[in-house]
């Protein structure tokens, strides 16, 4: 396909989403403008030591962030919300509109996070038209999907509509009495839509996905056969399946406990909004909930993905300072772990089988289903739109090349369609959609202040302390590049049977030899004065101790390499330094950690003044 230059391109650029699952965050560009659809985080791996928050390069909105009119949110899940309260801080978004449940989460965030100014919440009905900047024109269409208030948007555009379906499913019978507004799709079908931007999740899976409604009985039945106590854990932002709980607590003659802040938070302002009906006598505080006979009680809570911190991982653990797993306890996980989350989860279950708790759990007891429609579900969304073109996207690989297929299937060519990644520009005119380009597409990662980034260096020197362990070599040099004394050796996190005073020899004898063969190239005569390239030294000493690590103990540890230099002397380009006759100042240490306590160099050097310190590590 030959690209014409002479259109005006729709840029559809999408930086979180695509051959992953999560941080869903996707930008509509036309001309100067630019709207963005939804801003959502993940959860970190387990080689991210340290990191609570995933989020997308937002690098090319920092750049652009002049060009931004406004934001459309789908639905109020953490994959599609979580990360607006971090993007605010760097760039303002003037207004954003969304569904009432999904706002009201927000709203909490924004206040949290001190950036409620930095921009409007305006809240959406189904079927609201909305216009945004002058070439957006944005439509509403009530769907179906694991959470209450979602919703799939038409955008209008000047090359045509554009239909990005959000999350969805098709469910006929949801727990809300909020139906799919198919109606309303097959009128965009028949008028005409150009793209259809899909949920490509459940793109594996044969069939149409099960009604929320279906787990309904088999929930019943364990929570009504339980005797003891029954804990149930889902997402908390599962409303309908928090509605169905609620429902059977009540049914079953239980008072429920609430844990969990997200998940107090969402059920308090999905009540409020009419999103969760039951009455007020069920809720408990925990510490009246401890005084009623077992079978009376059912405690809700979060940890269902075996978060670290979550309320469920820490029962578990035996470390929640209000409950205690008690033999006769029936814990539910009504949740599939997210990919990822698996070996977390089991971890969690095998610990709570192990307190004498009756786990229920697994895809063959009907006590979960999925928000995301299967192929079937795919299958009707694309008979129904009628796209010219489609680009299927929220998935791995693997499932954006399958719903490829299904769509091929129904008569798209595959010409008229694309497969992406993060980051890929995709321009979409009227007769074509083609990739040009890339722009930034990494990742940025929050640390447990939730406000600083994790660099990449940093994450990677953090994965060599774990793998690895930490070597401290202190060394203190002389103005004829001589050791004071014989360098300090610290280990931390490094295998035990190392033998470390011979180590400390190899590392002494690594250090003189470096300074004898190559003293000359850093240390220049200038007239009575000498030029001393200090950087080079540390770092030449550096990469033959790196050298040695590996060779000596097969392996890779992160190296803090403290080295001890004449006071006046300093760090950076070369550096014109008394020569040796004079007496120069005490010396100064390289390195912002604590130094090891240095054997004290009086006998070379003076000491008037503390020494001054740099950092400096090397990985």
């Amino acid at each position: 396909m030959t690209r014409n230059t002479t259109a005006r391109a729709l840029k559809i650029i999408p930086l979180g989403g695509l051959h992953e699952i999560g941080k869903n965050t996707c930008i509509f560009e036309y001309d100067d403008e630019i709207v963005l659809l939804d801003a959502g985080l993940a959860f970190p791996t387990d080689g991210m030591h340290g990191v609570n928050i995933v989020l997308p390069d937002m690098t090319y909105l920092r750049e652009n962030s002049h060009k931004i009119k406004g934001m459309i949110v789908t639905h109020g899940h953490e994959d599609h919300i979580g990360g607006i309260p971090y993007h605010l801080k760097q760039f303002e978004i003037p207004v954003m509109y969304g569904p009432r449940l999904a706002m009201a989460l927000l709203a909490g965030k924004l206040e949290e996070a001190g950036v409620s100014h930095r921009t409007e919440l305006r809240t959406v009905k189904p079927r609201d038209t909305v216009r945004i900047g002058k070439n957006f024109l944005v439509e509403y269409i009530r769907n179906t999907h694991s959470m209450a208030d979602s919703f799939t948007v038409a955008i209008h555009t000047p090359v045509g509509v554009v239909i990005h379906t959000g999350d969805f499913k098709i469910d006929h019978t949801p727990v809300d009495g909020e139906h799919f507004d198919l109606q309303k799709l097959a009128e965009y079908g028949e008028r005409g839509v150009l793209c259809l931007v899909s949920d490509s999740t459940n793109s594996e899976v044969p069939g149409f996905t099960p009604s929320e409604r279906s787990v309904y009985p088999n929930l019943d039945r364990a929570i009504a056969q339980a005797t003891g106590r029954v804990m149930v854990t889902t997402f908390a932002s599962s409303v309908h399946r928090l509605q169905i709980v609620l429902e059977l607590a009540q049914k079953n003659n239980r008072y429920v406990g609430v844990v969990g802040r997200s998940m107090l938070n969402v059920i308090a302002h999905a009540r409020n909004l009419g999103y969760i009906k039951c009455e007020d006598r069920i809720f408990k505080p925990l510490k009246e909930i401890r005084n009623l006979p077992d079978d009376k009680v059912l405690i809700l809570t979060t940890g269902s993905q075996g978060e670290p911190m979550s309320a469920m991982t820490r029962i578990a653990n035996g470390e929640h300072h209000e409950l205690k797993i008690r033999k006769g306890d029936t814990v539910i996980f009504s949740a599939n772990p997210i990919p990822g989350n698996t070996i977390a989860v089991v971890n969690t279950i095998d610990k709570l089988m192990m307190l004498g708790a009756n786990v229920i759990y697994g895809r063959d007891k009907g006590i979960h289903v999925s928000g995301h429609g299967c192929q079937e579900d795919q299958k009707l969304m694309i008979a129904m739109t009628r796209p010219k073109f489609f680009l299927p996207v929220h998935g791995e690989h693997r499932m954006l090349v399958q719903h490829s297929k299904t769509a091929q299937s129904m008569g798209i060519p595959a010409s008229n369609m694309v497969i992406i990644d993060n980051g890929d520009v995709v321009e979409l005119t009227e007769n074509s959609i083609e990739v040009f380009g890339k722009v930034p597409s990494g990742l940025e990662l929050v640390d447990a202040s939730r406000s600083g980034v994790v660099k990449e260096n940093v994450l990677k020197e953090r994965q060599q302390l774990a793998g690895d362990g930490l070597v401290t070599v202190a060394a203190a040099l002389n103005w004829e590049g001589k050791l004071v004394a014989k360098p300090e050796v610290h280990l931390k996190g490094v295998v035990s049977s190392v033998d470390r005073a011979g180590l400390q020899k190899s590392i002494t004898q690594t250090i003189e030899t470096v300074l004898s063969d190559r003293w000359s190239e850093f240390a220049k005569p200038a007239g009575d004065k000498v030029d001393v390239d200090w950087t080079g030294v540390q770092t030449q000493v550096e990469r033959a101790i790196q050298r040695l690590l590996r060779r000596e103990l097969q392996s890779n540890p992160l190296l803090v390499f403290l080295m001890q230099i004449p006071e006046e002397a300093s760090f950076g380009p070369a550096q014109t330094v008394q020569a040796s006759g004079a007496k120069p100042n005490a010396p100064k240490l390289s390195s912002s950690l604590p130094s090891p306590s240095l054997p004290s160099p009086a006998n070379q050097v003076t000491g008037r003044r503390r020494p001054r310190t740099a950092a400096r590590a090397a990985s």
